[in-house]
């Protein structure tokens, strides 16, 4: 480990640590704090513990098989999210409020990766690659591999369309959507261990000796881990006292700025991939988000609402019903465009497009007219990516050694 990296280690870690503090002053004193002030507290509490997370998460790539380290790293770093999410569905067992705003934290973090996520790394991605090699680009290949992750995303989204067919999310999806996100993590431990592309941070504490990395990795985790789960519950409680006090509605704040707070390390860590010439590798960390998102966050909700006192199944009202609708409906569109494997340019600016509009957009026909674009684009899409359909449907099933083979289906 060289002086630089050390300096970089100590210098980030003291950062987080200013901001991590404050808050657990004030959970361990059981201060009663203004909601906006709590919001602000806690808020930046869990975006220095996100990136804690990610750096652990980062650097554990080192000991990790490649597949698997970016599943695992997608999984991480959206804990923060699902935290609170599962808070949210928990306490919904005892008071029926607040199944609405584990809907609206679960689709917003669904929409917000797959409407700004995704685009913005990929047309980093594009722009970086036409400064270094100076040709305009018009899209990203993505790797071979990553055809698992669409297999398994494409699965579980048409799956999810039985939520808004049934108008709740029963247990019965959710243990399936558990297994499937398990059979996901069992496909993605079959490749090779890869060395990985460290910055920052992560780096220096990839540089550490083996033991001392893998130790620092653990403390991070259980560091990190710990403050979210303190912070979870004051967190999700002040998002909804400050829409009072501000006169903002509560599952618009729940929905956009949760989600916004605790997936911030991802997105910046994605951009400063593609930043750095390697936008590949950071649209599969941010495709395998999603694919955790829904399955194992969708999945974990109604076991939540279950362990609080519930039911065996969320109800959701119409509204909440519409938001799912309209996250399913992006999900099939943002696959369906590039199954290819190919990213182009327009399937971002599309995304980008169409997550910005859907804010003006209050009615429920407005948001059904906007399902409706979503679904014709993906059926375009389908269309015209078809002969790399079925086999994106199968490589989840596929032996691993398989999965980097062409496996095109003939158009008859």
């Amino acid at each position: 480990m060289t002086r630089t990296h050390g300096r970089t280690l100590a210098r980030s870690l003291s950062i987080a640590a200013v901001f991590i503090l404050p808050a657990l002053v004030v959970r361990f004193a059981g201060m009663n704090l203004n909601p906006v002030v709590a919001l602000a507290i806690y808020g930046v509490a869990v975006v220095a513990a996100s990136f804690l997370l990610a750096w652990a998460a980062e650097a554990a790539q080192i000991d990790v098989s490649g597949g698997l380290a970016i599943a695992v790293l997608a999984l991480i770093a959206v804990l923060p999210e699902y935290a609170v999410d599962l808070y949210y569905a928990y306490t919904a067992g005892g008071n029926p409020e607040y199944v609405q705003y584990a809907a609206a934290n679960m689709t917003g973090s669904n929409r917000l990766l797959m409407g700004v996520g995704w685009p913005v790394v990929v047309l980093v991605g594009l722009w970086v690659a036409r400064k270094m090699s100076g040709h305009k680009r018009d899209s990203m290949a993505l790797d071979p591999g990553n055809r698992v992750e669409l297999g398994f995303l494409l699965i579980a989204g048409v799956i999810a369309f039985v939520i808004p067919a049934t108008g709740r999310i029963h247990l019965v999806l959710g243990v399936a959507l558990l297994a499937w996100f398990g059979f996901y993590l069992y496909k993605m431990s079959r490749g090779e261990v890869e060395e990985p592309d460290l910055i920052g941070t992560a780096a220096a504490i990839g540089a550490l000796p083996t033991r001392a990395r893998r130790s620092s990795v653990v403390a991070l985790f259980v560091i990190a881990g710990a403050v979210i789960l303190l912070c979870a519950e004051p967190f999700a409680e002040s998002l909804i006292g400050a829409g009072t006090q501000l006169g903002i509605d509560q599952f618009l704040l729940v929905q956009w700025l949760a989600p916004l707070a605790s997936e911030a390390p991802e997105f910046i860590i994605a951009i400063i991939f593609a930043s750095r010439g390697n936008g590949t590798a950071a649209i599969a960390t941010l495709i395998s988000s999603k694919v955790n998102q829904w399955t194992l966050l969708m999945g974990s909700l109604p076991i939540a609402y279950l362990a609080g006192g519930g039911g065996t199944a969320l109800v959701l009202d119409g509204r909440q019903i519409e938001e799912v609708l309209l996250t399913a409906t992006q999900t099939m569109m943002g696959v369906a465009l590039i199954l290819a494997l190919r990213f182009h340019r327009y399937t971002a600016l599309a995304l980008l497009a169409l997550f910005a509009v859907q804010f003006p957009i209050t009615s429920t026909e407005g948001r059904l007219v906007l399902c409706g674009v979503y679904a014709v684009l993906a059926v375009v899409g389908f269309v015209m990516n078809r002969r790399h359909l079925a086999a994106t449907l199968r490589v989840p099933f596929m032996p691993a050694r398989d999965v980097i083979q062409p496996v095109l289906t003939p158009v008859k």
